[in-house]
């Protein structure tokens, strides 16, 4: 029988169901976390051919060449391998674009571009992934010493830039999938038009209608033609009504959440 360890394909006598603590005490008698198939574990749970088992110490670092898959233990069985070679591109990189580019961090994407033009500062701290000792810093630089700390197995490749329809192709060409993450109406505008006409066939993951502090239920994703678009589609900011984590922090990860879900339907 063959099982998959900590990632590694180890081949155990006999075909017949193993008990997840056997396997445990044979390859990590000192884990006291098992994780088949994405799910904790009793040493009881039987484990048969072809599955696979993550066992981990609590608190202990791994070496480099385990972390990024016990990191994914609780992975649904199949999606890292998919997640892995994703090439995702960010837009901006304020509430939405930082609060994206950590959750497909955390997730094992293969690489990130990161483009946005700002720096860091205080009133970016209510609502993006950032923190007090990074104000005055570039938004790239910061974000991506951030995610570092999260997941140095990404990828990533940063732009302080201002985006315009004459640097979008060049800064993106490689993104199987770009997150528009823009404040303005206009700049949404102009990303749209300058990725949809160079390429029409990579998808395009949008937000509208997300300030304020309404039900944070009616932030939705609408597939649109060749984009899929997040928010309540009217709760725009404006005087009186303000961005805040918490809408913020939805829309971003239902924007995550649409890139997954490209990703894995377009390598089935």
């Amino acid at each position: 029988m063959k099982i998959v360890v900590n990632e590694r394909v180890q081949e155990l006598p006999g075909e017949a169901p193993v008990p997840a603590g056997a396997v445990r005490d044979r390859f990590k008698p000192d884990a006291d976390l098992i994780i088949v198939d994405g799910f904790p574990a009793n040493p009881e749970t039987p484990v048969s051919n072809g599955q696979s088992v993550c066992l981990i110490r609590r608190g202990e670092i791994p070496p480099p060449e385990e972390l990024e898959y016990l990191m994914m233990a609780r992975h649904t069985p199949g999606v890292h391998e998919k997640v892995r070679r994703a090439t995702v591109g960010i837009a901006g990189l304020g509430g939405l674009g930082s609060s994206v580019a950590v959750a497909l961090a955390r997730i094992g994407i293969g690489a990130l571009i990161l483009a946005d033009f700002d720096v860091v500062e205080p009133s970016n701290l209510n609502r993006q992934q950032y923190f007090l000792d990074q104000i005055g810093l570039p938004k790239t630089k910061a974000l991506s010493d951030t995610l570092s700390r999260i997941n140095p197995g990404v990828r990533l490749y940063t732009h302080q830039v201002l985006l315009t329809p004459g640097n979008i192709p060049e800064i993106f060409a490689d993104a199987d999938i770009l997150v528009e993450a823009f404040d303005r109406p206009d700049q949404k505008a102009m990303l749209a038009d300058t990725w949809l006409s160079r390429f029409p066939g990579r998808p395009l993951v949008c937000a509208s209608g997300l300030a304020g502090f309404d039900d944070a239920n009616l932030i939705r994703s609408r597939p649109f033609g060749p984009m899929i678009i997040v928010g309540d589609g009217t709760a725009e900011a404006r005087q009186g009504v303000g961005l805040m984590a918490p809408r913020v922090g939805v829309a971003a990860h239902h924007q995550a959440n649409a890139v997954l879900q490209l990703i894995l339907r377009r390598q089935e």
